[in-house]
Formats: C-alpha cells, sequence, structure tokens
C-alpha cells in the first residue's frame, strides 16, 4: 500500500516535516499555497536531501516541480500540462474526469469518506464500482478524504495503490499512523 502524505498548508516546518518524511510513507505532497517560488523550492530540495527515498510532489507550481525534479500535483482549476513533463497527479472528484485525467501518473480519487469543506463523500461501494469498471493499467489510483487507518480497512481493491492523507498524519504520531495503516496490508 502507497502511502502519500500531504502537508496541512500550515508553512516549512522543518522538525515537523522531517518527522512525517521518516516515518515510513512514500510519498510526500507539499500543499502549501502561501509559499512563494523561491521558498518552496527551498522547501522541495530540504525534503529531497532529508528523504531522498520518498517520492516528491509539488501541488499547483509546474516552475517549482520542474526545477526540483520532482512531481506536481495540478489541482482542479490547474491549466493542462503537457504529457511527460514531469510526474502529474491530477484530483478525481467524478467519474466522469476519468475520462480526461487517465493519461496522468497518478490520480487522488477524494473525497471517500466525509472530510471539512470537501463535498459529498464518495463511500467505499461508490469506490468499488468505479474501480471495477476501469480498463487495465492506466494512472496510480489513491484514495484521499477522511481516510485514516480505521476507515481504510474497508478500501483494499486490485485498483486501488495506496492511499493519500493529512490528518492521520499530522495530528499525532505519524509512526503509529504509517504502522497503523501497514497493519492493513
Amino acid at each position: 500500500m502507497i502511502l502519500l502524505a500531504i502537508t496541512p498548508g500550515l508553512g516549512f516546518d522543518r522538525e515537523r516535516w522531517k518527522t512525517v518524511l521518516c516515518a515510513g510513507v512514500d510519498g510526500f505532497l507539499i500543499r502549501e499555497k502561501q509559499l512563494e517560488a523561491r521558498a518552496l523550492l527551498d522547501a522541495a530540495a530540504w525534503c529531497q536531501a532529508t528523504a531522498p527515498e520518498v517520492a516528491l510532489w509539488v501541488a499547483g507550481r509546474l516552475d517549482v516541480a520542474f526545477a526540483a525534479g520532482c512531481g506536481l500535483h495540478a489541482p482542479e482549476a490547474h491549466p493542462e500540462v503537457p504529457q511527460g513533463l514531469v510526474p502529474l497527479s491530477r484530483p478525481l472528484h467524478d467519474e466522469d474526469q476519468w475520462t480526461w485525467r487517465n493519461r496522468a501518473d497518478q490520480l487522488l480519487i477524494s473525497p471517500i469518506f466525509p472530510s471539512p469543506g470537501k463535498g459529498a463523500p464518495w463511500g467505499v461501494e461508490r469506490l468499488h464500482d468505479f474501480l471495477d469498471g476501469l480498463p487495465p493499467g492506466g494512472p496510480r489510483l489513491l484514495a484521499l478524504g477522511g481516510v485514516d487507518p480505521a476507515h481504510a480497512a474497508a478500501l483494499p481493491h486490485p485498483r486501488l495503490a495506496g492511499i493519500a492523507a493529512i490528518r492521520p498524519f499530522w495530528e499525532g504520531d505519524p509512526r503509529r499512523a504509517v504502522a497503523a495503516f501497514r497493519a492493513l496490508e
């Protein structure tokens, strides 16, 4: 199971970020909208030096992703990105988006469970119905939105590569969260 930790949008805190980066996650998505390009690039470089084995993604800034040599998570309103320029992650909020987003490297299907400010959740049944109908191959698919170790037990599906989350990794001990998610494998 791939575990992608998403920063909570509270700024670059080296000690806290190091704790999460070194907790056993597979990926780290910097989602810090308030950081300017230089600060975001410095944070990305620091992450790569601190945990080079962790796949790094930057939200919303193609220039920074390109300069850092990491992946780009292009949020909903982000312009299209030429295929192959950088590893590309996109959100998937509705099944109809599959048609034009299935060429991304990674899709974050969201929200699966109730999540503050994120609209009506998909739920496990809708998620599994969607995954059952997909053709073989395609992007890596991660479940996002209200996913914690208690809810994650209901998620396994052959097409689902893992989960993406904020709160389980940032509220409390990230090593415990990683261990709890890994115990479900």
